[in-house]
């Protein structure tokens, strides 16, 4: 597996509050990170580097045996996104300046071709194969309510005035419960990681494009920032791009 990892502050913003890290666990598991601090609220960029930092310490005292099953790496997970919850949700109560913090997570496990997602807020994952593009999880915002239920289309959704507003965040709350999804990898495929600063400004077909050309990987993620910087760089663009493929460039 290959991987590259960008962050850019964007053209708009003075402040980056997205964090990404890809760690390495000497047991061969791997996790990558992605936190987008919320922009509306005090401190976001303490956020998202208070839940990179807390998960990667957990990762990293983590023995192998207790990931010994996907039963077990879920609860793992579950477990450690609840402390770093309780983390963020106790150091907002006691620092000034602090108050309502919050940030986006997606955490992915990952042991050789098996993903596991840990998934809060509007950050996204994509997996793309040769034939299809999914969109791997369901973002935790009032406008997609309104899509399941049928009360407004995705074309609506798109460009709707309350479609950064997320219902649930790491740390607002003094508990979370985080959506979980399950990946299992074909080879020439790669999963794509990224803020809404990426997913509002690029459509799938324009990701695809480019993870369809001959450049290595580390030119795509930086390809696939410069184009939503390009398409208007309204926000913080981070990405984290995982390649499966043995003829990557």
């Amino acid at each position: 597996m290959k991987y590259t990892v960008e962050s850019d502050i964007g053209r708009k913003r003075v402040v980056n509050e997205d964090r990404v890290a890809f760690i390495e666990h000497p047991d061969h598991f791997k996790l990558a990170i992605l936190a987008d601090g919320m922009g509306g609220h005090n401190a976001g960029d303490v956020a998202s580097e208070m839940a990179i930092e807390e998960m990667k310490t957990y990762f990293l005292n983590t023995n192998a045996s207790q990931l010994h099953s996907p039963e077990a790496k879920k609860q793992w997970m579950l477990e450690v996104i609840k402390k770093v919850n309780e983390k963020i949700y106790s150091h907002s109560l006691t620092h000034e300046g602090c108050q309502g913090m919050g940030t986006t997570l997606i955490a992915v496990l990952i042991e050789g071709n098996r993903c596991l997602i840990g998934h809060i807020g509007d950050s996204r994952v994509y997996y793309f194969t040769r034939e299809n593009v999914t969109l791997v999880t369901r973002d935790h915002s009032y406008v997609n309510i309104l899509v399941e239920y049928g009360e407004i289309s995705e074309e609506e959704a798109a460009n709707h005035p309350q479609k950064n507003f997320i219902i649930k965040s790491l740390g607002t709350e003094s508990s979370i419960d985080p959506d979980f999804y399950e990946l299992e990898l074909e080879q020439a495929s790669y999963v794509l990681i990224c803020s809404d600063g990426l997913s509002n400004k690029i459509s799938t077909d324009e990701m695809a494009a480019i993870l369809t050309l001959p450049m290595s990987i580390d030119e795509k993620g930086k390809k696939l920032v410069k184009l939503a910087n390009d398409s208007g760089g309204e926000d913080n663009i981070s990405v984290i791009l995982l390649s499966v493929n043995d003829e990557e460039v």
